[in-house]
């Protein structure tokens, strides 16, 4: 893609890029029910669902899971994505505008907490490799903040990309604390795990469509 035009986007993947809200609330659901805790609503878990994860199912348990429990959990809560993960796609419109947007001469890569041995197959399979700079998964443990995989993930795209003209699209507040971690910008899709109201406090704009996000990302970066 060369050297950078405009603003890059960080894309985050599940929720965002990939509308996988079903397999998700469903492997969730499979991991309660490990320890035989009641399923909960997809409305249930876009209002409380935060990262760390663990954190997350304190909410919900009351307490937070000990070791053994977590590896239980996300051990369950894997098996089941995987096997429904076959049913998602890619979230409306997206293909056109990633397409869009590298054909403006833009640079854009995706930054998912997703392991990054399932995520670049994924990715690669849905024919939309091409349009990225970087693809870059979790790798290590499960359960972490994305601060962290955020400057790696700059500091891998080198100087091509400048922090201050990137802007994060996600789904979930911990997207908008990852962007401010390292000088960026956000938008934030009420499309995936988080609705409205849970993304207001995280002081970054909100919107309803990946098309109004694109738009966003372009007049913040205009403006930086």
């Amino acid at each position: 893609m060369g050297t950078q035009t405009g603003a890059h986007i960080v894309w985050d993947w599940n929720g965002t890029l990939f509308h996988d809200n079903n397999a998700i609330i469903g492997a969730t659901n499979a991991a309660f029910a490990e320890f035989g805790l009641e399923p909960i609503t997809l409305e249930q878990y876009r209002t409380l669902y935060c990262v760390p994860v663990p954190k997350f199912y304190e909410r919900l348990m009351g307490r937070l899971p000990t070791d053994a429990e977590w590896e239980v959990m996300d051990a369950a809560f894997h098996r089941y994505y995987t096997e429904h993960r076959v049913r998602c796609g890619l979230t409306e419109g997206a293909a056109e505008l990633l397409a869009g947007w590298r054909a403006a001469g833009r640079s854009q890569s995706i930054l998912s907490m997703y392991g990054h041995e399932e995520l670049v197959p994924l990715v690669r399979g849905l024919g939309i490799e091409a349009h990225f700079l970087r693809v870059d998964g979790r790798t290590g443990p499960s359960g972490g903040s994305k601060a962290e995989h955020m400057v790696r993930h700059l500091a891998a795209l080198g100087p091509v990309v400048d922090p201050a003209r990137t802007v994060v699209i996600g789904d979930a507040a911990d997207d908008a604390l990852a962007a401010r971690h390292v000088g960026a910008l956000a938008v934030l899709y009420t499309g995936g795990s988080h609705g409205r109201a849970s993304l207001e406090g995280a002081g970054a704009p909100v919107v309803d469509t990946l098309g109004e996000a694109v738009a966003e990302a372009e007049r913040l970066a205009a403006a930086a």
